[in-house]
């Protein structure tokens, strides 16, 4: 498959794997025991997107929990049980519907990593996937494409390009990822060390990723901004890479501890006492390093004590507690759980309470709120039609909301989203979590976020320094 999937986490040669036609290796193969707590009730049927598109019962949770359980029991990994893991986007809403505490997380990750190693994937399959892993989790090669793709937007092309509909038709993948492509905004590099302004309240880390470094700087500029007026120092660890996340999530085991490992070794030479995420994905992978890395001998320990620092930048900051001053910011918001941190992380209050508290600010929910919007990491390239329903689906429940702003907390929501807003000919603007905090503090107008003027012609805006 294009990586190392003969060695253990720690190195060593792993145990001789069965022959591909028979089930699951024994290389961490999804548990018996956390299959066997699903009672197939059916409480999770509504929440699984693809459930709720197709109604097919081996593409809900319990349909793959069965199809897990043949795995286990020696049924080879054909094309169809393969077709349904990969339909699965990973959204874990199944995880907050279900009563009886199926860790379906655990098992869909374990699952993938087995249809990685004992699965040939057809050709044009596998050279997608080592396209989409050879770019997306290094941000200098992210960087590479900035001039490229500005010079695609500035001369009017992409707009021509979305408007034909050709693209789709006969390229739907590629439509896919012209299409999620946000609007480039110019922005400087994040200081490696910025000081806290007033009382100092700690040290903290920040994690600039690698869509989020390369797309949205102006994330990064204002989680760096909103944490130094709230008191803490913010150290960008120099060299830091990629967390892993896409990997992890793909089933890319050996390649998801590689970063791991590199990336812990960059905050245990930081002497930070946290480090903070602004990006759903990457905070729910940071904080399941344990896991990741529970085979390894070098790094088990240390990988458990970082992931134990891992912070969601909401969750951080309605944890610490305010001291910089709100704003007014008069402007009427659609909260979007992205799925990685509502579901995942179980993070939901933090980012409410934190927008609740800026005065003027008004809150509104939004239809379907636990449904996927479709991006579900790299789902939207890999499986661009589903994703494309999904995606129109949330952008209808967001415009009914009559919100000029859109919030969420993940790049791979807003590029999402965006993307389908524009498709249904509408426009509202979008931001982070952390940017609308930022234009609060800084006692910005709503204009900032782009909320009286609507979005820009692609639906994109970026509070950048």
């Amino acid at each position: 498959m294009g990586h190392d999937s003969e060695t253990s986490s720690a190195g060593a040669p792993a145990s001789a794997p069965p022959p591909h036609d028979v089930g699951f290796d024994e290389h961490h193969p999804p548990a018996a025991e956390l299959i066997a707590d699903c009672v197939h009730c059916g409480f999770c049927l509504p929440s699984c997107p693809t459930y709720v598109l197709w109604g097919e019962e081996m593409d809900s949770p319990r349909g793959r929990i069965h199809l897990m359980d043949q795995g286990l029991h020696g049924e080879p990994l054909s094309s169809s049980m393969v077709s349904h893991f990969d339909a699965c986007l990973g959204c874990m809403a199944c995880v907050t519907a279900c009563p009886s505490g199926v860790q379906y997380d655990k098992l869909i990750e374990s699952t993938r990593a087995q249809v990685e190693r004992r699965y040939e994937r057809p050709i044009r399959d596998r050279a997608l996937r080592r396209l989409i892993f050879a770019l997306f989790p290094y941000p200098r090669r992210l960087q590479m494409l900035r001039g490229p793709l500005r010079l695609y937007q500035r001369t009017g092309l992409s707009r021509l390009v979305r408007r034909s509909e050709l693209l789709h038709r006969r390229a739907p993948t590629i439509a896919a990822m012209e299409s999620l492509a946000p609007t480039l905004t110019k922005a400087g590099p994040i200081p490696e060390f910025t000081a806290a302004q007033g009382e100092n309240r700690g040290t903290v880390g920040l994690l600039l990723g690698c869509v989020q470094r390369e797309f949205f700087p102006g994330v990064n500029h204002a989680t760096v901004r909103v944490l130094s007026a709230e008191g803490y120092n913010v150290v960008a660890a120099r060299g830091q890479g990629c967390c892993g996340a896409l990997s992890a999530h793909s089933g890319r085991e050996p390649e998801a501890q590689r970063f791991a490992r590199a990336l812990i070794d960059v905050f245990d030479g930081a002497d930070v006492e946290h480090v903070v995420v602004n990006s759903a994905g990457c905070g729910s992978a940071m904080k399941e390093y344990a896991d990741l890395l529970r085979d390894d001998p070098a790094y088990s320990e240390r990988a458990r004590a970082f992931a134990g620092r891992v912070r969601d930048i909401a969750e951080f900051l309605a944890e610490a507690g305010p001291v910089a001053r709100r704003h007014p910011l008069p402007v009427s918001v659609a909260y979007h759980d992205a799925c990685h941190l509502g579901h995942a992380q179980g993070i939901r209050s933090a980012p409410r309470r934190l927008l609740q508290d800026i005065p003027q600010l008004q809150l509104r929910e939004i239809n379907e709120g636990e449904l996927c919007c479709g991006s579900a990491g790299i789902y939207n390239l890999l499986n661009p039609q589903p994703a494309r329903e999904l995606g129109d689906r949330k952008a209808g429940n967001v415009l009914a909301t009559g919100a000029s702003v859109l919030v969420t907390a993940n790049p791979g929501c807003l590029m999402q989203i965006a993307s389908a807003v524009q498709r249904a000919g509408e426009q509202i603007a979008l931001a982070h979590t952390v940017e609308v905090l930022d234009a609060s503090i800084r006692g910005l107008p709503p204009e900032s976020l782009g909320a009286d003027q609507g979005a820009r012609p692609d639906g994109y805006r970026s509070v950048t320094s």
